[in-house]
């Protein structure tokens, strides 16, 4: 896959840039991370609702974003303390952190499904998902480039977008939100993988920080992907899994 001419850097050092090959690294991190089963997000989103029964909407969406600040929190704490033991050294702690970049994808794909099921809004289109996802970790700018392609809908965004946005222009804000990414965002994540690998156990404290910092954004697109909760949630609870 080859990149636009206005991503990554000037053509003298092309070689060097494509020898990373960013997009199909990105592109197989996106593939891994949004192709969860809905039937996998319901039940985990009806699990919750029965160990909280009282619960409003409102409150299980609480529940799955403190739920994913945990998961993005621990995954980057683990990434600086491992690289901070001499037995293991920043060389792994380079491996971590990649890893810890897939986990951060798989659990915002996860949280943004899950806030999407508990509104009654599904798809399994991975082209969709892909778009909510992207524009979910990019922040505001990702969110104007999916508002711009729902054309002034009333609608919250992310509903438009995994129900009733024409393929074409899904692809199109797919593209959009890519080379967004690979601009922008690669070079944040890149910032934090340093700061992950600082000796002494000081990693650990940098990577829980700009885990949740990560999080935290992508836990305020949700809200405005998708708008307040319902205030009833529309569907019956599954039954539970057989023991």
């Amino acid at each position: 896959m080859t990149l636009p001419d206005d991503v990554g850097p000037p053509r003298a050092e092309a070689s060097r840039w494509e020898a990373y090959h960013p997009t199909s690294v990105l592109d197989s991190l996106l593939d891994k991370a949004v192709t969860i089963p809905s039937a996998t997000i319901r039940k985990h989103v009806d699990a919750l609702r029965r160990r909280n029964p009282e619960a409003s909407p409102a409150q299980i969406v609480q529940l799955l974003e403190k739920e994913y600040l945990r998961v993005v929190a621990a995954a980057g704490g683990a990434v600086g303390a491992a690289a901070a033991v001499p037995a293991v050294g920043t060389g792994t702690g380079v491996a971590l952190t990649s890893a810890d970049i897939a986990t951060f994808f798989a659990a915002s794909a996860a949280f943004s499904l899950a806030v999407a099921e508990v509104h009654d809004v599904r798809s399994d289109d991975v082209a969709r998902r892909r778009a909510l996802l992207l524009a979910s970790v990019l922040g505001a700018k990702g969110a104007q480039d999916v508002e711009s392609a729902v054309g002034g809908s009333t609608t919250a965004w992310g509903k438009v977008l995994l129900t009733t946005m024409p393929q074409g222009s899904v692809r199109k804000v797919n593209r959009a939100l890519t080379n967004r990414f690979l601009k922008r965002q690669l070079a944040k994540h890149g910032t934090l993988a340093l700061g992950r690998l600082v000796p002494f156990g000081v990693g650990a404290i940098v990577g829980v920080a700009g885990a949740r910092a990560l999080g935290h954004g992508v836990i305020a697109q949700s809200r405005r992907a998708f708008g307040p909760p319902p205030q009833t949630l529309p569907n019956p609870l599954l039954p539970p899994p057989a023991l």
